[in-house]
């Protein structure tokens, strides 16, 4: 069983209402659940609400642009964790956004822009989502953070954990590369080898967690890990001045990236800070391509069994995506699409 302290859990956020089931739509107070809504099993996926009233008085654009943190804490009251919050000490987001001007010749996009998350501490868009995991698994004073990844979010949790010495335990498909298996050993994680896909060690990680009272970091069944995401949108809005682009392309696993960007444009609309919110674009690989074909055939995500991947983009690689309720609905309620580009072509592309 679990072994939080809700009181420390809730954290009597100020900006935050609660949460808010993404299938049935009931709402719950941050401490009537630690996750997911209790009515759908682990599927029951949740938002995080947030006051906008509040917000709006408690921040303006200017004093965020002069805010001196240039990175994700720039924006904790956009985020579900306190003012004064601990925080991991490695610089994580405010990335850089190049004008690719001879790529964007060769696809003749003469206003393509590239958005380096590259810079992060592990080289990951996914440190935006590892650091909210530590601040708030230290926050309910969690022994051990685990997560279950088929390898850079794997990554991500353990770099930050051992820049706060934070105890993490990481589940593992065994046909991850052996290479990111090494690194997590080098940054002193336990590491489990599942003989299995990356859907059964998430499955095995969301046990432990439960059993153990881990603090548990998985995409999607966390809600906060979208919120750590969003805030590339935070950011891509002010390096824009707050008129994003058009269209927004991202790669798609289990959807945590795009439904992440999609809550942060919507939170900036929802202030009133911007008035359109980008086309998002999700990009999958045709050999797993379980949104991609759900969106182009209007199938349900949740009636829709698992695809069997089968993709060297591993890191993109999922059966059944967890996130797959905030991805449809972030392609969808943009306008956007999903494509499915072959292996092939993803790999001709890697020297342009």
């Amino acid at each position: 069983m679990s072994n939080f302290n809700h009181t420390n859990y809730a954290q009597n956020l100020k900006q935050v209402l609660g949460y808010k089931c993404l299938i049935c739509g009931q709402e719950y107070q941050l401490n009537e659940i630690e996750y997911i809504c209790p009515k759908h099993g682990n599927e029951g996926i949740v938002d995080v609400i947030y006051d906008y009233d509040f917000l709006r008085n408690k921040l303006t654009k200017h004093q965020l642009a002069n805010c001196q943190e240039h990175n994700i804490w720039r924006y904790k009251p956009f985020l579900p964790i306190q003012p004064d919050a601990p925080t991991p000490p490695l610089l994580i987001g405010w990335t850089p956004i190049y004008h690719a001007q001879i790529l964007g010749q060769k696809l003749g996009l003469p206003n393509l822009w590239i958005k380096d998350d590259g810079r992060n501490p592990t080289a990951s868009f996914k440190d935006r989502a590892s650091a909210i995991a530590i601040v708030k698994g230290q926050a309910c004073h969690a022994e051990i953070i685990t997560t279950a990844s088929t390898g850079n979010a794997a990554t991500s949790l353990a770099g930050l954990c051992a820049s706060v010495g934070q105890r993490n335990v990481i589940f593992v498909p065994r046909t991850a590369p052996e290479a990111k298996i090494a690194q997590l050993l080098a940054y002193g994680s336990t590491v489990l080898l599942v003989d299995g896909t990356y859907d059964q060690a998430f499955e095995l990680c969301l046990e432990a967690a439960s059993e153990f009272g881990w603090y548990n970091r998985n995409t999607a069944y966390n809600p906060f890990m979208s919120e750590g995401k969003k805030t590339a949108a935070l950011e891509i809005c002010e390096q824009f001045n707050y008129n994003p682009p058009d269209k927004i392309f991202v790669s798609v696993g289990d959807g945590c990236i795009i439904g992440g960007l999609y809550k942060g444009f919507k939170d900036l609309q929802a202030l009133g800070w911007i008035e359109k919110i980008p086309q998002l674009i999700g990009v999958q690989s045709k050999e797993s391509a379980y949104l991609y074909e759900a969106w182009k055939n209007n199938e349900s995500v949740l009636d829709k069994p698992p695809i069997k991947a089968n993709t060297q983009a591993d890191s993109i690689g999922v059966n059944l995506p967890r996130d797959r309720l905030k991805a449809i609905r972030a392609v969808t309620e943009t306008k956007g699409k999903f494509l499915a580009v072959s292996d092939e072509s993803l790999l001709a592309a890697i020297p342009a």
